[in-house]
């Protein structure tokens, strides 16, 4: 997401569209459609049953036994604090498919979850669930985010006949609204947008909850966008109808007009591309990277040192991050949320910016950029209020 071109930004390398058939092929694959949106008659994905139960066929592992998602097999470890530990790197063998499963005596099987899926949903936007909803992960050596960690985030798709193609990174600040990077959406018909929720591992429909997909009623990006330079590089979108609150679908807050956050430990979250070129890999499940906040002066010294040379300029709209070698955001993370802690509240998070551009990934002292959320706030609210959101859903 994050290649420049002498001094002109092409928006298009900030998305996970690829050129070649192969990779388009297996982006498709990864964020494949699994459960239909409700806002249309005709539904045009599989649906996907919400409870992970039902009448599920599971695999036959032995004589009275099935491969079952491991919170519906009685005879799981589980730990003290109540959670599942499931190792992200476990080899299932012959046994069962995915990591998620477990061989279960039939005896043992259970048409709940035999622990708490989560603890108590508090009150308000932008809390972190750090522990995970529903099991804990061991083994994450990638920077893995736990599941529904990160419950505001979302995977904006396009929706290109039968199937969805990964597009960008978006946040959720109130049940029908989604904070995006201009970029990713400019141009773009939005009744081809899908926005899903509560996804964490592409690959697998085995979560204890299930992500859930809407569809886009109405884009508006930013009025001074320059799809150049990736000025005032933000765009919100309505969608058709709400999301359904749960452990893993969430609002992040927004922070007031011109908050700083120079020198705070952030955190950003996507699915993009773990190095830049053509040995970088999207990512399977999300990843979590945190990183500091840059001052802008510092930012543009830095960047000046880059091929932008030494005449460039950071614009006001844009907040920087990173810096630490193997650190940072890459191509497929544009639109992804930046969040950083609200001072004197644990776990929880104000968005303060959103991945718009860098030079390359992960170079020590060249900094990611982000569309700053607390410099186009005001802007932010005007469209909110021609909407009737309510701010309750993003206000700490």
């Amino acid at each position: 997401m994050i290649l420049l071109k002498g001094l002109m930004i092409c928006a298009c390398i900030f998305t996970c569209r690829a050129q070649d058939n192969s990779l388009t092929y297996l982006i498709a694959k990864t964020f494949e459609n699994n459960k239909a949106p409700t806002t249309r008659s005709t539904p045009v994905f599989s649906p996907k049953d919400s409870s992970g139960t039902g009448s599920a066929q599971y695999q036959s592992c032995g004589d009275q036994k099935e491969c079952v998602p491991r919170w519906l097999c009685e005879n799981s470890t589980i730990n003290t604090d109540g959670y599942n530990l499931i190792d992200v790197r476990i080899d299932t063998g012959s046994e069962c498919q995915s990591y998620l499963d477990k061989c279960c005596d039939l005896l043992s099987k259970r048409a709940d979850s035999i622990f708490p899926l989560t603890p108590e949903i508090p009150e308000g936007c932008g809390y972190q669930n750090k522990n995970g909803v529903g099991f804990k992960i061991t083994g994450a050596e990638n920077q893995e985010a736990e599941f529904g960690e990160f419950p505001w985030m979302l995977a904006i798709l396009l929706e290109e006949g039968p199937r969805n193609v990964y597009e960008c990174g978006g946040a959720l600040i109130a049940p029908n609204v989604v904070l995006t990077a201009a970029h990713c959406v400019h141009n773009k018909h939005s009744r081809s947008i899908v926005v899903r929720a509560g996804e964490w591992d592409t690959q697998i429909e085995l979560e204890v909850l299930s992500h859930e997909d809407q569809y886009v009623k109405e884009v508006v990006y930013h009025e001074q966008f320059n799809k150049g330079a990736l000025f005032n590089d933000i765009a919100v979108m309505l969608l058709e109808s709400p999301f359904t609150f749960q452990p893993n679908i969430q609002t992040v807050c927004l922070p007031d007009v011109g908050l700083n956050f120079d020198y705070d430990r952030c955190f950003a979250t996507g699915w993009g591309k773990n190095k830049f070129g053509k040995d970088g890999e999207y990512q399977v499940i999300l990843k979590k990277v945190d990183m500091p906040v840059v001052p802008a002066q510092q930012c543009q010294t830095n960047l000046r040192e880059t091929r932008l040379g030494r005449h460039f300029i950071l614009h006001d709209s844009f907040i920087c991050a990173g810096g630490e070698k193997g650190k940072d955001t890459c191509k497929g993370d544009g639109g992804s949320p930046l969040v950083c802690p609200i001072k004197g509240q644990k776990n929880r998070f104000v968005l303060a910016g959103i991945v718009a551009w860098g030079v390359s990934c992960g170079q020590e002292n060249i900094p990611g950029v982000y569309a700053s959320v607390a410099k186009l706030r005001q802007w932010i609210d005007e469209k909110l209020k021609l909407w009737n959101i309510d701010p309750k859903y993003y206000s700490p």
